[in-house]
């Protein structure tokens, strides 16, 4: 639980970043009496460092964008349908998925973040489900989160790419340029190879390159 607490403050960093708003109204969210939802108090010390398993990316989290705007009342019940569509890729990690909520409204804000087991079931979820039609209004728009980090990176003017001397390279083609507006042909005879010049004004070849193939006893 103290790796998924790591991994929500990160997006929610990241998110703060691209000017996202994250906050959530806690008090509005009830618990039943005496549940703790396997959240374990910061007072026992039962973490030891060799059972901690930290991610070193976001490389299992999606982005679903373009899902409906609804109020608390049908949180449930978008939620549900979220799952029954996403569950059936991968495996969706306990509360691995959060759809952020607007504190002044209390609705949602039409994207959510759905956290898998692996690298490769996000992928394929984003695969399978980028461009899904939920209804005529909302088409899924899915991105990796990772790829949010790139996105942000870009410079907000463009630059000009670097511009890298030229290098000639050899041109196969050289002998299309021939001054005197000659063809070549090849001969091959036996093991013998022999690559000519063609001058019809002359009336004769010019040889050019010659190859013999020693043939193995």
């Amino acid at each position: 639980m103290a790796a998924e607490v790591m991994l929500m403050n990160e997006i929610e960093a990241t998110a703060a970043q691209m000017g996202i708003d994250m906050n959530i109204d806690f008090s509005s969210i009830q618990l039943p009496p005496g549940e703790n939802f396997g959240i374990i108090s910061d007072d026992d010390d039962v973490y030891h460092d060799e059972q901690l398993e930290l991610d070193s990316g976001f490389g299992n989290v999606i982005v679903v964008d373009n899902l409906p705007v609804v109020p608390c009342e049908k949180f449930e019940n978008l939620e549900g349908v979220l799952r029954k569509i996403y569950s059936r890729i991968g495996v969706i990690k306990e509360d691995g998925l959060w759809m952020p909520v607007d504190p002044e409204t209390k609705k949602t804000l039409g994207y959510c973040f759905i956290e898998y087991n692996t690298p490769q079931e996000a992928e394929l979820a984003r695969e399978k489900t980028h461009g899904y039609k939920l209804d005529r209004a909302h088409i899924f728009v899915v991105n990796m989160f990772d790829d949010f980090d790139k996105y942000m990176k870009v410079p907000d003017e463009w630059a000009p790419p670097e511009i890298k001397p030229y290098t000639p390279g050899e041109n196969l083609q050289k002998w299309l340029a021939d001054e005197k507006a000659r063809d070549q042909f090849v001969i091959r005879s036996g093991t013998d190879t022999e690559v000519l010049w063609n001058d019809a004004r002359q009336s004769k070849t010019e040889l050019v390159y010659k190859r013999t193939v020693r043939v193995l006893d």
